[in-house]
C-alpha cells in the first residue's frame, strides 16, 4: 500500500491491492476539504463516491457539490487534426466543436504533458486525451500513455479511427483503460473498432446525437445494430460550438427525443451510456435508470479541460474561453481550479432552478449552452445575472 498526503489540499489518496482472482488496483481519495471519499478501479473503470460525511464519518446522503482537485482531466494534446483537414467529419455530418477543419495549431509538448501528469499523481483518477484531433496521431503518443501510467493515471481517448493501426491498438491494450471510436459511418470507423477489439481493448463507440442523427440512433438501438463485441455506445449531445451549428440542436419537445430515451431505457447486448449533457433528458424520460447513478455536468466540479496551449477551462466546450485560466509555473492546476473564473462557472449551477425538486440531480443542465438542455419545466431558470455582475 502506498499513500500520499497533500496538506494544502487536505486530500489523502491510497492505492490498494485487492485480490479477486487477479491483481486489481483500487484508487481511493479521501477529500478532507469537502468531506467525502471516492474510489476508482483502475482495471474496470468503476467509480463511486460517498455522500458528504459527518463528523463521525457517517454518510449524510448529500452528494458533494465538488472535489478539491479534478478527478478527471480532459487533456487536449492535439492542436490540429489530420482527419478533420480531409473534410471527412463534415461528410459524416459531424460539426467539430474544436473546428478541426479550420484551425491548425501545435500539439501539446511532452514536457507540458508531464508537468500536468505530475501534478495529478495521487489526486486524479483519469486523463482523457483529446483536443483538436486524434490523440493516437500525436508524434509522441506512446510517451503520453507511459507518462500517464507512471503517475498512476489511467489514460483514455477518443479517435476517428482514421489513422489507427494494429501496432497502435497493441499500445492501447498495454496502457489504456478504454478507447472510444467516433461513429463516422465509414470503413475506417469499422476497421478501427475491429483492430481494437482484436487487440483485446475495451472499445466504446461515441455517437454524436443531433437532429441529423437521432433517427439513425433510434433505429440502431431498436435493432441493436452496432458492431458485435463493443463494450458500450456512448451518446454525446450535439453542441453549437466551433463548427457545430445551432440548426442541429435537438429541441426538448421534438417527439424523437422521447423515442430515443425510450430505447436507452431498454436492455441491449452492449452498455448504453451518455454524456452528462444528456442527464436532464434521462431524468425526464427514463424510468429504468436509477437517478442516483446519474452525474450531471461535472465541469469545474469534478473535471476540467486543458488545451494544447495550456489554457484550462471548466469544460472543453467553452470554445470562447469565457472561463479561461492560463497555466504556468506560477499558476498550477490547483490554482486554476480555485480561481475566480471557475468559481463563476460553478455559481451558475449553484443558482439554477432553486424551486425544482430535481435540482440536486440536474443543477439546471449545461451552464454554457442553455439551449441544449432537455427540460421544459416551468420551474427551470437560467442564471445569467451572476456572470453579468461579476463582469462589471
Amino acid at each position: 500500500m502506498e499513500g500520499k498526503e497533500n496538506e494544502c489540499n487536505q486530500q489523502h489518496s491510497v492505492l490498494v491491492s485487492v485480490d479477486r482472482g487477479a491483481l486489481v488496483m483500487k484508487y481511493i481519495i479521501d477529500d478532507r476539504k469537502y468531506h467525502f471519499k471516492s474510489a476508482f478501479d483502475t482495471e474496470t473503470g468503476a467509480y463511486v463516491r460517498t455522500g458528504i460525511l459527518d463528523e463521525n464519518g457517517r454518510d449524510t446522503g448529500v452528494d458533494p457539490f465538488m472535489a478539491s482537485f479534478p478527478h478527471l482531466i480532459d487533456v487536449g494534446v492535439m492542436g490540429h487534426c489530420i482527419h478533420g483537414r480531409t473534410g471527412l467529419c463534415v461528410k459524416a455530418g459531424i460539426g467539430c466543436y474544436q473546428s478541426g477543419l479550420l484551425v491548425e495549431q501545435p500539439n501539446m509538448t511532452v514536457e507540458h504533458f508531464r508537468w500536468i501528469a505530475e501534478q495529478c499523481k495521487g489526486r486524479c483518477n483519469q486523463l482523457a486525451l483529446g483536443g483538436r484531433g486524434d490523440p493516437d496521431q500525436h508524434e509522441c503518443f506512446e510517451d503520453l500513455l507511459r507518462i500517464s501510467r507512471e503517475n498512476n493515471l489511467v489514460p483514455n481517448f477518443t479517435t476517428s479511427g482514421y489513422g489507427m493501426t494494429p501496432e497502435l491498438a497493441v499500445l492501447c491494450k498495454k496502457y489504456c483503460g478504454a478507447v472510444a471510436v467516433s461513429w463516422y459511418r465509414s470503413e475506417y470507423t469499422l476497421n478501427a473498432i475491429q483492430m481494437l477489439l482484436s487487440a483485446g481493448v475495451k472499445t466504446n463507440i461515441h455517437y454524436v446525437l443531433g437532429r441529423n442523427s437521432i433517427d439513425e440512433a433510434i433505429d440502431r438501438l431498436e435493432r441493436n445494430a452496432f458492431p458485435a463485441g463493443i463494450n458500450a455506445v456512448i451518446f454525446l449531445l450535439h453542441k453549437p460550438a466551433g463548427q457545430g451549428s445551432k440548426a442541429n440542436v435537438l429541441d426538448f419537445d421534438d417527439p424523437r427525443v422521447a423515442q430515443f430515451f425510450a430505447q436507452v431505457d431498454r436492455q441491449h447486448p452492449f452498455k448504453v451510456g451518455m454524456d452528462s449533457c444528456n442527464v436532464p433528458g434521462a431524468l425526464n424520460y427514463c424510468r429504468n435508470i436509477l437517478p442516483e447513478s446519474l452525474d450531471t455536468c461535472e465541469g469545474g466540479r469534478y473535471s476540467c479541460y486543458i488545451g494544447a496551449d495550456m489554457v484550462m477551462v471548466p469544460c472543453s466546450f467553452d470554445q470562447q474561453k469565457r472561463y479561461e485560466v492560463q497555466l504556468s509555473e506560477e499558476t498550477t492546476i490547483e490554482n486554476a481550479w480555485n480561481s475566480d473564473p471557475f468559481v463563476r462557472f460553478r455559481d451558475k449551477m449553484r443558482a439554477a432552478c432553486p424551486n425544482c425538486e430535481k435540482r440536486a440531480l440536474c443543477m439546471g443542465g449545461c451552464p454554457l449552452m442553455p439551449e441544449i438542455v432537455f427540460c421544459g419545466s416551468e420551474k427551470r431558470t437560467i442564471p445569467t445575472e451572476i456572470e453579468k455582475e461579476k463582469s462589471l
